[in-house]
C-alpha cells in the first residue's frame, strides 16, 4: 500500500469501527440502565429502543450509498456523523423511554457504511483494496471486543447517558478527522466490489446460496441481540454480579473465543475445508444456545456456555464475509455484501424487539428457545450450501486501449487456466476475476490485460 492509501484505510476503519461503537457499547448494559427510566419495567419498549438502531441503519444503509455516487462522499459521511452526534446527546438527554428511542433512531439514521465502503475503494487501487477491506472487518472485530469488556466498567462511572455523550463528541471529533485525515479522492466513480448496483440487486436476492448466507447473519445477530436482552439481568439478579462487574465474564470468555477462532478459519480457508468449518460453528451455537435454555443460573453454567457461544460466534463472524465473497458473482461482490450488511442490521432490530417481547411475557426461557430455534433453522439451511470453490477475486485496472471489445476480453479471460469467471466493465474500466488459489494462468491474464 502507498502512504495515501495505508492512511485513508487506517482512517476509514477507525470511522466504520465508530459507526459500529454506537451500537456495540451500549449493548451490554442497555437493558440494565433503560429499566431505571419511567416505562423502563416494559421489556417489550426497551427492546424497541435497543434494537430501532438497527432498523433505521438498515433502512438508508444503501440509499445513502447510492446517494454518495451523486453528490459526493464525504458529504453524505458528514451528514451521517452529525446525526449520530444529535442522536446520541438526544439519547443522553432522555428521561423516557419515548425519547430514549428517538435518540437511537437518529442515531441508526447516520447510516455511512456504505458510503465509508465507496469512499475506501475511491482512494485504493484495486490490487490493494482487499487488504483495505480487511482492515475495515478487522476494527469492527476489534471494536465489539473492546465494548463487551469495556461498556459495564464505562457505565458504572458515567452511566448509560455517558457512554452517549461519549459516542456524540467522538462522532463530532470523526467529522474533523475527515475533513483532516481523510484525502479527497481525484475521481469518484461506481466499484462494483464495494457498492451495491440496483442493476444486480434482483441476481443477488435469487440466489439461493446467497439467501442462504443473508438468513445466518439476521439469524446470529438476531439471536445476539436477544441474547443481550436476559443476559445482564441473569448476571445481576441471578448471580448477583454488579453491573461493573460483568466484564469479568465477558473478557475471558471472548478471549477464548478468539484464540480458537483462529486455528479454525485457516483451517478452513487453507484446506478448503470452509463449508465444514462454518457447519461445525453453527452446530456448536445451537448447542450453545440449547445449554443456555436448560440451565442459565449460575455463574459457571453462564461461563460455560457463553463460551461455546463465543468460539461459535468469532468464527462465524470471520467466515461468512469470507464465503458471500466466493459465491457472489465477481462484478455483484458489493451488492452481495450490501444486502447481507443490511440483513444484519434488520437482525439487530427484530433480535431485540422480539428478544424482549418474549422476556416480558415469557420469561427468560422463552428468549433463549426462540434463539435456538432460529440457529436450528440456520442449521438446516446450511446443510444445503454448496461447498465453495477454492477461489479468489482478483480485480485489475484497464488502459482505455484494452477496452475495444470488453465482451471478447471478458470471453479470452474465462478460457484460461484456472480463471472460473471473468467480467470485464468498460464503464469502471476494471475486469474481475475469479480465480482458483493455485495453478491459474495469471502470466496469460496479464499478457491479456497489456500488464508489464
Amino acid at each position: 500500500m502507498s502512504p495515501l492509501e495505508l492512511r485513508a484505510s487506517a482512517g476509514l476503519s477507525g470511522l466504520y469501527a465508530l459507526r459500529m461503537l454506537g451500537m456495540f457499547l451500549v449493548l451490554p448494559v442497555f437493558a440494565l440502565y433503560a429499566a431505571k427510566l419511567p416505562g423502563g419495567n416494559n421489556h417489550t419498549l426497551v427492546g424497541i429502543a435497543m434494537g430501532i438502531y438497527g432498523l433505521t441503519q438498515a433502512l438508508l444503509q444503501l440509499p445513502l450509498g447510492m446517494l454518495s455516487d451523486r453528490i459526493g462522499r464525504k458529504p453524505v459521511i458528514y451528514g451521517g456523523l452529525l446525526m449520530l452526534a444529535v442522536g446520541s446527546v438526544i439519547a443522553a438527554m432522555a428521561d423516557n423511554l419515548l425519547w430514549l428511542t428517538i435518540g437511537r433512531a437518529l442515531q441508526g439514521a447516520g447510516a455511512i457504511s456504505a458510503a465509508i465502503t465507496a469512499l475506501l475503494a475511491d482512494l485504493t487501487r484495486e490490487e490493494n483494496r482487499t487488504k483495505a477491506m480487511a482492515m475495515v472487518g478487522g476494527s469492527i472485530g476489534i471494536t465489539f471486543s473492546i465494548s463487551l469488556v469495556a461498556a459495564p466498567a464505562l457505565a458504572d462511572s458515567i452511566g448509560l447517558s455517558g457512554i452517549f455523550l461519549l459516542t456524540g463528541g467522538l462522532a463530532l471529533a470523526a467529522i474533523i478527522g475527515v475533513w483532516q485525515i481523510i484525502p479527497d479522492p481525484s475521481q469518484s466513480r461506481f466499484h462494483s466490489d464495494a457498492e451495491a448496483n440496483p442493476k444486480r440487486l434482483g441476481a443477488v436476492l435469487r440466489d439461493p446460496q446467497l439467501r442462504r448466507l443473508n438468513y445466518g447473519v439476521f439469524a446470529l445477530h438476531a439471536a445476539q441481540m436477544a441474547l443481550f436482552v436476559t443476559l445482564p439481568l441473569a448476571l445481576v439478579q441471578t448471580v448477583g454480579l454488579a453491573a461493573g462487574e460483568h466484564w469479568k465474564v465477558y473478557l475471558p470468555v471472548m478471549t477464548i473465543g478468539f484464540i480458537l477462532m483462529v486455528p479454525a478459519v485457516i483451517v478452513g480457508e487453507t484446506r478448503n475445508k470452509l463449508k465444514q468449518v462454518f457447519t461445525a460453528a453453527v452446530a456448536l451455537m445451537l448447542v450453545a444456545q440449547l445449554g443456555m435454555a436448560s440451565g442459565f443460573g449460575t455463574l459457571t453454567q453462564i461461563m460455560v456456555w457463553l463460551g461455546l457461544y463465543f468460539i461459535a460466534f468469532n468464527i462465524l463472524e470471520a467466515t461468512q464475509p469470507s464465503l458471500i465473497s466466493k459465491i457472489a458473482p465477481a462484478d455483484a461482490k458489493g451488492t452481495a455484501m450490501g444486502v447481507y450488511n443490511t440483513t444484519q442490521s434488520l437482525g439487530f432490530a427484530v433480535g431485540s424487539a422480539a428478544g424482549a417481547t418474549l422476556y416480558q411475557h415469557g420469561g427468560a426461557l422463552t428468549v433463549h428457545l426462540f434463539c435456538a430455534a432460529l440457529i436450528g433453522i440456520w442449521l438446516v439451511v446450511t446443510l444445503g450450501l454448496k461447498p465453495p470453490m477454492p477461489v479468489r477475486t482478483m480485480m485489475y485496472h484497464i488502459d482505455d486501449a484494452q477496452l475495444g471489445n470488453a465482451t471478447e476480453l471478458a470471453r479470452q479471460l474465462s478460457q484460461l487456466a484456472g480463471v472460473k469467471e471473468a467480467v470485464v466493465i468498460a464503464e469502471e474500466g476494471v475486469a474481475y476475476l475469479k480465480v482458483m488459489r493455485e495453478g491459474w494462468d495469471e502470466a496469460g491474464a496479464h499478457a491479456l490485460l497489456g500488464i508489464a
